[in-house]
């Protein structure tokens, strides 16, 4: 007995795949040692000087402090007269120590008095554009020309289309990765169907040019909003070099990978299955030429695929988890892992039933043993996508009332409801594909396939007239259109297992635009951080005791790292002492050149209410009758000096009773 050698081009595909897995591993490697942890959106948390205040004297320099590391250029802070026109220099100055994030730009001398504005615009680490402005008055108030109601940064024109981008890119990537998986794990003679083809290689395409979009429009998009921009080699060059940048060009290469699994899925795959498929079982059992050898060759050809593809979609999914929410926050450790592994989950299960819609509309003879093994597929999907969306919730919202007071947890209840939903039906589906595979006594089991209307088509000789071969090719068409419903129309099990599949489709595509929607919106947890909406940060006012804080301050200078104990006594409203102590960091009292309190009520528009206490003995300062009018969530801001040019503001949220 002669053994048929695999074809070179299968020995050489299947010997590629492990060392394009090792490759894709130690990129996935590389991409996750290079991840920073951070805070999510990025967000102002004091201005020097602050938004509203008059100056006796022109400042030297305005400086902005953020609740995370931003990401700022030349002229990321703007101060305009009142007249329009800029008075910095245009220069950025890094002023960030140990935790304390502040930047800040020079202005000219010899400013006249008057109402300034400054706007200011920059990049969170989430890879959100962030964007504000304020106004501060030297001498007195005056009029200006310039308007505060500016376009918010990643708005206009230009934020539509990377916001369309980006929904194309999270669809192509769903649709690539669960209908690659829907082939390998469900239905392989599927590799050689034409439909699911064109449908993988659609979902690519639609992923990488959105990526090569969302790379381009990086720069207007943080930037200038103008789509001129997208074409600037100096601000994409600014744009390699960030976390973003990176990830775009990191997942455009894994592109280039999925495109050679693709290759390799839809040739020497494809072929082979379309070669087992045209022989008979007991041939393909035997051990001769065609038989195990050929079996086993496949069977490895398929392990490397698997391997390969599911290092290609993980790799895929990190270029998401290392750039977006996943990347900042608390456990990043963690969050970035949970993440790819929701991303594959909702792939494998949303890609995966657009794949299975495609097979029963387009091609009829598919296996009921196909439609069962797609059902235990994704209900393992629908574990891991709960399991996981769990811990994201906790991470991102962090409380009760961030799941109803902010924007991200009112999405993330519609996103639970529409998940809800779709499981609900996706159990239909299920029962649908029972009744499939075991069909009612007295059911024809011939259907007549696809493939027979093709070749009776294909039979027919053809005219010589043109005009006549032309009405016969009409007519032939509209034969096989009507022939072909009638085949996919024969089983009504099918047709319900169809319809129920369409509702499914139909509410992932709504699901997956609001996952895109929250990954852009600020999580639940800073919101109500940045809201002073959290008890966590606030000292709950007690009964007959003081209300005591501790403030950690570094104003960035020599010896500006130290303490400030507050006690507010009794802590009610009305009339109130202050105490403040300032400690260095080994417990020693500190004699600060100055140090100003303010007391604000976010809620009721009151405040800043300012206290200038008075020094009682070195590191100590007191103040009495200062007057708290209402009950609520008040915020105390503590403004320390240690030099005359390094100062900084704290601030802590306390319950007034």
């Amino acid at each position: 007995m002669t053994a048929t050698a695999p074809s070179t081009a299968r020995v050489r595909a299947t010997a590629l795949l492990p060392r394009l897995a090792l490759v894709l591993a130690a990129l996935l490697a590389t991409l996750f040692t290079a991840a920073t942890p951070a805070t999510a959106h990025a967000a102002l948390t004091a201005s020097d000087p602050k938004d509203g205040v008059v100056v006796a004297t022109a400042p030297a320099q305005v400086n902005l402090s953020f609740s995370e590391q931003v990401a700022m250029g030349g002229d990321s802070i703007r101060v305009l007269d009142p007249q329009g026109k800029r008075v910095d220099t245009g220069e950025l100055r890094d002023l960030c120590s140990g935790s304390i994030i502040r930047y800040g730009t020079a202005l000219h001398t010899g400013l006249p008095n008057g109402t300034y504005t400054v706007a200011w615009q920059a990049v969170s680490a989430d890879s959100h554009p962030v964007s504000g402005a304020f106004t501060f008055s030297i001498g007195a108030p005056s009029q200006t020309s310039v308007s505060l109601a500016g376009q918010e940064a990643g708005g206009g024109p230009v934020g539509v289309v990377y916001d369309i981008a980006r929904y194309a890119a999270y669809g192509g990537f769903a649709v690539l990765v669960g209908a690659a998986a829907f082939v390998l794990l469900c239905w392989r003679r599927g590799a050689a169907e034409r439909p699911l083809q064109k449908l993988v290689v659609g979902a690519w395409v639609t992923l990488t040019v959105a990526t090569l979009a969302m790379l381009l429009l990086r720069t207007p998009y943080t930037g200038s909003g103008n789509f001129a921009d997208a074409f600037d080699l100096s601000g994409l060059r600014a744009v390699l070099e960030t976390k973003t940048g990176a990830s775009l060009v990191s997942r455009l290469l894994l592109l280039g990978a999925a495109a050679l699994f693709i290759a390799v899925l839809f040739g020497a795959y494809a072929r082979s299955q379309s070669g087992a498929a045209g022989r008979p079982k007991a041939a393909r059992s035997s051990g001769g030429p065609n038989g195990a050898d050929t079996a086993k060759d496949t069977n490895d050809l398929a392990f490397g695929l698997g391997i390969g593809g599911a290092v290609v979609a993980a790799g895929i999914a990190a270029t998401w988890a290392l750039s977006e929410h996943a990347s900042t926050g608390i456990q990043t450790g963690i969050a970035m892992p949970v993440d790819i592994l929701h991303l594959m989950a909702v792939a494998t299960w949303l890609g995966g039933l657009t794949a299975l819609l495609v097979a029963l509309h387009k091609i009829p003879e598919i296996e009921r043993e196909a439609v069962q093994r797609f059902s235990r597929v994704a209900f393992i999907s629908v574990l891991v996508l709960t399991v996981t969306g769990v811990y994201q919730s906790w991470r991102q919202v962090g409380s009760w009332s961030a799941l109803t007071g902010t924007s991200y947890g009112q999405l993330l209840l519609v996103k639970v409801g529409l998940v809800a939903v779709l499981v609900t039906i996706a159990y239909v589906s299920r029962t649908w594909t029972t009744r499939l595979a075991e069909p009612p006594a007295g059911k024809s089991a011939k259907v007549v396939s696809q493939r027979d209307v093709s070749r009776e088509t294909e039979s027919v000789t053809v005219p010589a007239d043109p005009k006549r071969a032309a009405q016969l090719a009409r007519q032939r068409a509209a034969r096989a259109n009507a022939r072909e419903k009638q085949v996919r129309d024969a089983d009504s099990d099918r047709v319900g297992l169809r319809r129920s599949v369409l509702a499914e489709a139909a509410v992932a595509v709504v699901l997956l635009a609001v996952t895109t929607i929250l990954t852009s919106t600020e999580p639940g947890r800073t919101a109500e951080l940045e809201a002073g909406g959290t008890s966590a940060d606030a000292s709950t006012a007690v009964p007959d005791r003081a209300v005591k804080i501790s403030l950690p301050f570094d104003t960035g200078g020599p010896a500006g790292k130290g303490t400030i104990r507050l006690e507010l006594d009794p802590g009610r409203v009305g009339a109130n002492a202050v105490h403040l102590w300032a400690d260095t960091p080994d417990g020693q009292p500190l004699d600060l050149p100055e140090v100003k309190v303010a007391f604000t009520l976010p809620t009721k528009d009151i405040g800043p209410l300012p206290l200038a206490p008075e020094r009682a003995a070195p590191g100590h300062w007191s103040a009495t009758g200062v007057q708290l009018p209402l009950a609520g969530e008040w915020r105390i801001d503590v403004t320390v000096r240690t030099s005359d040019i390094d100062q900084t503001t704290v601030q802590k949220n306390v319950k007034i009773g």
